[in-house]
């Protein structure tokens, strides 16, 4: 005997909110409901899919394994009927957006009212995150990644490059003297990353070609706190351009060793699961990125 959608909707939903108490209140019904679900799942399957204990669930490997295709199924079959429903009707629904809070606040955020306004039915839920995360897992319809891809699993849609600037406030450069080479930056309050390393590299050369390795006399976790920080003369900051427009454009922020940077960019991609049905959603999100940030936020 197969499946149904509703036993594996249980099996997906208690994995998702940690209980069966929780997955019982998520989808509406009792918890002796889901309890049933999954007993009859496990039945049919003919193995264990959760290990339960008084203070947890724990999945199998057998588990982690239908999990995961359960989450396809179900997909496919949300895509499916909201495919039928956008053929006669103007779009509507959630659509769950991931960037990392910089991005969102500084790209994302000042033209989410143009997207509302033209598609009044769609509800949006925007997420923030440092660190990329698992698509499937966090159920993201559309993440904005910045950087390399390496999870071959992601199909993406460039949205276009953002550059690399070294900058200073002007009261800061008053302060301590404008640098006229890469040696004086040892002399100066340098910002930087704590957490991700690679963004400690600035685009700026020594002597044998090496990229300058900073170690920041300031760290954040954050580019949103370090633009802040550089805005209010703590130092020196190398940050991509979709962070700085405003304060470059109202000269609170001004550009460092200018004749000494290497051109260096920031990749944006719009990233969805490979395997992933798109719904019209996702799709008309991903046009209007497309249409509204090259030129503004972004080179393409």
């Amino acid at each position: 005997m197969k499946s149904t959608l509703e036993e594996q909707q249980a099996f997906v939903t208690v994995v998702e909110s940690g209980s069966i108490t929780n997955a019982a209140e998520r989808l509406g019904i009792t918890v002796s409901g889901v309890s049933r679900a999954l007993n009859r799942l496990e039945r049919k399957l003919g193995t264990t899919l959760l290990r339960r204990t008084t203070r947890r669930l724990e999945l199998t490997e057998e588990g982690e394994t239908f999990l995961g295709h359960c989450r396809h199924i179900l997909a496919a079959v949300d895509e499916a009927e909201e495919a039928m429903l956008d053929r006669h009707s103007q779009p509507k629904g959630r659509l769950r957006i991931n960037a990392a809070p910089s991005f969102m606040q500084f790209v994302i955020v000042p033209v989410i009212g143009k997207f509302r306004a033209r598609y009044p039915g769609i509800t949006l839920a925007l997420d923030t995150h440092d660190r990329f995360v698992d698509l499937l897992e966090q159920r993201v319809d559309l993440a904005i990644r910045i950087g390399e891809l390496e999870d071959s699993s992601l199909h993406a849609r460039l949205l276009g490059y953002s550059p690399l600037r070294i900058l200073a406030s002007p009261a800061y450069l008053e302060y301590h003297g404008a640098p006229q080479s890469i040696d004086d930056l040892k002399q100066h309050s340098l910002l930087g990353f704590n957490q991700l390393d690679h963004l400690n590299r600035w685009p700026l050369r020594h002597a044998d070609g090496a990229l300058l390795a900073i170690t920041p006399t300031l760290a954040a976790s954050s580019g949103s706190t370090l633009v802040e920080l550089a805005v209010a003369g703590e130092g020196i900051v190398c940050l991509a351009d979709f962070m700085t427009i405003t304060p470059r454009q109202k000269g609170t922020l001004v550009e460092v060793l200018p004749n000494h940077i290497e051109l260096q960019t920031q990749t944006v991609n719009a990233v969805y699961y490979r395997q992933a049905t798109l719904s019209q959603r996702t799709r008309l999100f991903m046009d209007f990125l497309a249409e509204q940030l090259p030129g503004t936020y972004l080179q393409r």
